[in-house]
């Protein structure tokens, strides 16, 4: 029986890299973010705009938003310890979840306040909004810009560009509620325009904490599908079956597979081990794998010992 534990160091040294320039992505975000929220936040409050003091407080969340993903990034790049032999690549799962209750918290606390001004209409600045939004906007649009290369590899990053992107689309809605106000003076504009980016943000927001929960209670990556990976590795010559089989995610962009594959004991295990890493590498990019090799030695319809051990029970306790 062979046990075979198997990583392509690129792929660690192509992690590496990328959480460097996700590094510098989310800094220079965080001072282009940090930088006007303090400028919104001065003319929300000389404005009297709501929609303008949500887009500035949400802009102030970005910035710890950006701050928490930044530490995230330096944890997750330290070295594995004795005990954290997975290293610290959750860090970054656990930033971007933080970020999503956070994005949650932003959008209650702009739908309270939008409907006690429905009740209670205030006198706001139209052209002073829109001239401060239009800021914001611009500021937003290049944050994005400089996110998008890191958000699709990982949720940390991922969790940063929504922050960013929700208050971009609560800049634009700043600026039409600013228009409306000085061209027609419907101050009603002002809290429903807060109310429909409060919308937006807690749909990000369920959507970002859906996928770092799967991540953390390790359900395979959506793009993967375990049946399709099951019988792509017993279509492998020489493989007779496959059970405990497991797919699950590290930290982001890092694909882990664990699994027992019975053989005909005719075959090399050692060529044949080649063969399945080829296959999960090239058609699945798994290449973080844990593979053990059980010689078929078995009584026709007698299941591997191990079996009972290592698949999780569908009976109720």
């Amino acid at each position: 029986m062979a046990h075979v534990h198997t990583h392509t160091p690129q792929a660690g040294h192509d992690h590496g890299d990328a959480r460097t320039l996700n590094r510098r992505r989310l800094l220079l975000t965080l001072c282009l973010a940090l930088g006007y929220a303090v400028i919104e936040l001065i003319g929300g409050l000389l404005t009297g705009s709501l929609a303008l003091l949500a887009d500035s407080l949400h802009m102030v969340s970005d910035v710890a938003a950006l701050a928490l993903s930044l530490l995230a990034v330096w944890m997750a790049a330290r070295p594995a310890s004795g005990r954290r032999t997975f290293g610290n690549s959750r860090a970054e799962i656990l930033a971007a979840l933080a970020n999503g209750l956070a994005l949650a918290v932003v959008a209650v606390f702009i739908t309270i306040h939008a409907i006690e001004r429905f009740v209670s209409p205030r006198d706001v600045a139209g052209g002073g909004v829109m001239l401060v939004a239009t800021g914001g906007l611009i500021i937003n649009l290049v944050g994005l810009w400089v996110l998008e290369g890191g958000r699709s590899d990982s949720l940390n990053v991922r969790g940063a560009w929504l922050h960013v992107l929700s208050d971009t689309l609560a800049s634009v809605g700043v600026i039409v509620a600013g228009a409306g106000i000085w061209a027609f003076g419907w101050l009603w504009l002002d809290p429903a325009i807060s109310l429909v980016v409060s919308a937006l943000v807690l749909l990000s927001a369920g959507h970002l904490i859906r996928e770092t929960l799967d991540v953390l209670m390790e359900t395979a990556p959506a793009h993967l599908d375990p049946e399709e990976i099951r019988d792509a590795l017993v279509e492998v010559r020489g493989v007779e079956s496959v059970h405990c089989l497991h797919v699950w995610t590290i930290g982001s962009g890092e694909v882990s597979l664990s699994s027992h594959l019975v053989i005909d004991p005719e075959r090399d295990p050692e060529g044949l081990l080649r063969s399945v890493r080829s296959e999960l590498g090239e058609r699945f990019g798994i290449d973080h794998t844990t593979i053990q090799i059980e010689p078929d030695a078995r009584e026709p319809g007698v299941e591997p010992a191990c079996t009972d051990a290592c698949e999780p029970s569908t009976t109720p306790a």
